[in-house]
């Protein structure tokens, strides 16, 4: 039904195009994380799966098809996401912001947010945050020492901290969330450090997972983490002071969303 539902209304789901190993998992639950702003991404990120190269014109109705299909399936936690757009102005954040507003007053779900950094620009993370959305993720993926050879040229550690840091300053009820990949060859040690980095810019809510090779040309996997490390590291965030944590080899950024929202 999902399927067949994002076809009908012409939408993008992350699940997809980013072939998430979730995907029948969510969709059986009728559950999908939208993808808005296209499906071809301006960042060549070594580790995504999605299309890059030069995006399409934003499709104006889209907000509204994104409502209507959240509508339709009844749904009361919505993640809504992104390609980045550097080629925009403000990196698609008015668009957010519409789709924002157009799931709330159709359906009156919550709404999460999955962004991209959106170059520095402050006026567009502050339009984000004018709507209100109940939880803002945007991931660090990986610890400072990989940070350029993983996110690529245009990524910046400290930034990613700061965005973070901003949306709780201007709205401090939105719960701010981020997520790291594991198995690029950062060390415990490191993302220990970047998990206390992540808490001392206000970070709430945190996901741990698997880095997975989508394909022969994206980084490959330097090792895989066994489920009692990813449990090991969950229960020492936590106890570190975030509010909520999901951390397992198939963890991704919108993995039980609506419960990890809901039990806080």
């Amino acid at each position: 039904m999902t399927t067949k539902l994002i076809q009908e209304l012409r939408l993008e789901t992350v699940c997809e195009n980013a072939k998430c190993p979730n995907r029948m998992e969510c969709y059986s639950q009728q559950t999908a994380t939208f993808m808005i702003l296209g499906n071809v991404c301006t960042r060549p990120c070594g580790f995504c799966a999605v299309s890059r190269g030069k995006p399409e014109a934003i499709e104006l109705d889209e907000p509204e098809r994104v409502a209507e299909a959240a509508a339709r399936l009844q749904l009361k936690h919505v993640v809504i996401t992104s390609v980045t757009r550097d080629d925009l102005p403000d990196g698609g954040a008015e668009h957010f912001y519409q789709c924002i507003l157009a799931v709330r007053n159709r359906t009156g779900a919550s709404v999460e947010v999955l962004t991209p950094d959106f170059v520095r620009q402050r006026h567009a993370l502050d339009r984000i945050v004018e709507a209100a959305p109940e939880v803002f993720n945007h991931n660090m993926e990986t610890v400072p020492r990989l940070y350029r050879q993983v996110r690529g040229p245009k990524s910046d550690y400290r930034w990613t901290l700061e965005l973070l840091q901003r949306v709780k300053r201007l709205n401090p009820k939105i719960k701010t969330k981020s997520g790291l990949m594991l198995g690029l060859g950062e060390t415990r040690d490191e993302v220990l450090a970047c998990l206390a980095d992540l808490l001392e810019y206000g970070c709430d809510f945190l996901t741990l997972g698997q880095y997975l090779q989508p394909g022969p040309k994206y980084l490959p996997v330097v090792r895989y983490i066994p489920p009692q490390e990813f449990a090991d590291l969950g229960r020492d965030a936590k106890a570190m002071g975030f509010k909520q944590v999901a951390s397992g080899p198939f963890v991704r950024s919108s993995y039980h969303a609506r419960e990890m929202a809901e039990l806080f």
